[in-house]
């Protein structure tokens, strides 16, 4: 898809600068996966030409022969997607047919290819043809008598051959002259299109076009209340003109996830008069697993830079995705959208609880909950100015206020004082949509209780982690007991906070506001701390080092939290389930 895109964009005609052919090689497994359903379906629609896949068929897993679990027609399978498929019979000993099975692959220019490659899985050794040489070293005696079969010396060990040595080196030297001539080819490009080798340059060395950040947004608190979603869209037509590399679409929820920006054209086939190859929005289906995994390849490829859109809770579908563009280290965003209870009437199975825990415990991942406009913005420039780290931004359905003290320039630190107070008696921690209720909650404090509140808000943990630990130490400073507010798991929030106020167990379907007083409705309001009572009542989980952390009369406070009985009881009581509330 990388390569299509790219080569739609730059290629001029007698400048076939983009023309290079994408290989994948898999097994008997890899066709069983999903994800391989996902991306091959999609790639089918695409009529990605370019794409030429091996599979090799031994009909061996770890688990023995493929017929106690794999039986269907692949051939059939991958012909209904749309590809062509080719066998070779022999994958043994017919180099000639393999390559003529290449050259096919080549000529068709509308179909991706599954070349069928029938193979004997650990062909010449004892074991040849079970799933005993799957994963197991070969004895020694098996080894010798393989070397002897293949005219190697069996008592010689990591012995190349000088023949093999000749051959690699003459391939090297045939691939460097093929590369000279692409290289004279691209100066004479950059002669006669000299905008467009300048953009195709920048792209390789990985670098965004100068003075792109001037287009994000930056908001005022005289500005209305907006869904952390819409400012994503909003920060996507701004800068899509600014940034042409920039390319994405949704897993089947454009309307949802606002990825799409004013006229924008589809990436399809030019023949189904759908879009064009040129066009940078990308529709995904409901694809989610191979939506990751497709981002992570096109990333790869360094010429564009991949977003997909999706709810965050369906995000987890894509976690072996996540995870690999953490671990390889790319430049993937993700557009996480209904971010929390607060997406209301879909529901406990829409609803994220752990979601945000987990992918903020992946190494290299930076999670997103911004607040508001300029938090937003943050968001964007951080990811896209990371090029080595993947990007997840978890966005609200409702809207969410302007908030005073929120700067683009301190969001980018992943962690900052929103509200300062002198002589404070609590420090209220948040992201996301809970922000604007510390921020509601440090009058009620002040006015009801005598009680003095700063406001921290963390919309990166990772990037927050980053900064030194003088300026953690400023936002998070010791001495001031301090509460985590956030409606999803508490799992985590223990290394910044002494307590922790938020939602372990699932949601319910209703109005946002409902469920959010729902959370917690077999308790009543009166018997909470006056801390929470200006708080929605979700659940408080108490850390036990809270209580030695603070004297006098925050000690008092963590103590009133500590002893409510929300913090004591079983995560699903009785209460819930007899009133059918679903949590």
């Amino acid at each position: 898809m990388a390569q299509a895109h790219t080569a739609a964009v730059f290629n001029k005609p007698g400048f076939d600068l983009v023309d290079n052919y994408t290989y994948c090689f898999l097994g008997d497994g890899c066709l069983q996966e999903g994800i391989s359903s996902e991306a091959s379906s999609l790639a089918g629609h695409l009529q990605l030409g370019n794409l030429i896949a091996v599979w090799d068929d031994n009909h061996i897993t770890i688990d023995g022969n493929t017929n106690v679990s794999f039986t269907e027609d692949v051939v059939k399978r991958y012909e209904a997607y749309g590809w062509q498929v080719l066998t070779v019979e022999d994958g043994q000993d017919d180099l000639a047919g393999m390559e003529a099975a290449i050259k096919q692959a080549q000529e068709v220019k509308d179909k991706p290819t599954l070349i069928q490659l029938k193979t004997i899985i650990g062909f010449g050794s004892k074991k040849q043809g079970t799933h005993d040489v799957h994963g197991s070293p070969l004895k020694a005696d098996d080894i010798k008598q393989l070397k002897e079969k293949f005219g190697f010396n069996p008592e010689e060990s990591f012995a190349v051959p000088q023949s093999v040595y000749d051959h690699c080196h003459k391939a090297a030297a045939s691939g460097a002259a093929v590369e000279q001539e692409w290289n004279q080819l691209y100066a004479k490009y950059a002669e006669q299109y000299p905008t467009e080798h300048a953009d195709l340059a920048r792209r390789l060395r990985g670098e965004l076009p100068e003075g792109w950040e001037k287009h994000l947004p930056v908001y005022s608190t005289s500005d209305s209340a907006v869904a952390s979603r819409k400012l994503s869209e909003i920060v996507i037509n701004k800068i899509f003109d600014a940034i042409p590399e920039l390319i994405g679409g949704s897993a089947d929820l454009t309307g949802s996830n606002l990825t799409r920006w004013k006229g924008a054209i589809d990436f399809q086939p030019p023949s189904t008069g759908l879009g064009t190859y040129a066009g940078r929005y990308i529709r995904f289906g409901v694809r989610e697993h191979g939506m990751g995994a497709i981002m992570n390849g096109m990333a790869a490829y360094g010429t564009v830079i991949p977003y997909g859109g999706t709810f965050l809770n369906f995000v987890s579908y894509a976690a072996g995705a996540v995870r690999l563009s953490a671990l390889s280290r790319v430049r993937v965003l993700w557009i996480a959208t209904h971010d929390s209870i607060g997406l209301g009437e879909d529901g406990p199975t829409h609803q994220p609880i752990e979601t945000l825990a987990h992918f903020r415990a992946l190494p290299n991942c930076m999670v997103w909950r911004p607040a508001d406009g300029n938090e937003a913005s943050a968001a964007y420039y951080v990811s896209l100015v990371s090029k080595h780290t993947p990007s997840i931004m978890a966005l609200s359905r409702q809207n969410l206020p302007q908030l005073e003290g929120s700067v683009i320039d301190k969001a980018v630190k992943g962690g900052y004082v929103l509200h300062e107070q002198e002589g404070a008696d609590v420090t209220l921690v948040s992201t996301g949509s809970e922000v604007s209720i510390c921020v509601d909650a440090v009058k009620v404090l002040a006015e009801k209780h005598n009680i003095k509140a700063r406001v921290v808000s963390v919309p990166c943990f990772e990037v927050f982690d980053a900064q030194s630990k003088e300026y953690r130490l400023s936002v998070l400073p010791d001495g001031i007991p301090s509460m985590s507010v956030e409606v999803m798991s508490t799992m985590g929030w223990e290394r910044y906070t002494h307590e922790q106020f938020g939602l372990n167990r699932f949601g319910a379907s209703g109005p946002y506001l409902d469920v959010y007083k729902a959370s917690c409705s077999p308790l009543d309001p009166g018997r909470f701390h006056p801390l929470l009572t200006c708080l929605p009542p979700t659940e408080v989980r108490v850390h036990p080092r809270g209580h030695c952390q603070a004297r006098g009369r925050h000690r008092r406070l963590l103590e009133g939290c500590a002893q409510h009985p929300v913090a004591h009881q079983p995560r699903f009581p009785a209460a819930h389930l007899n009133e059918g509330a679903g949590g």
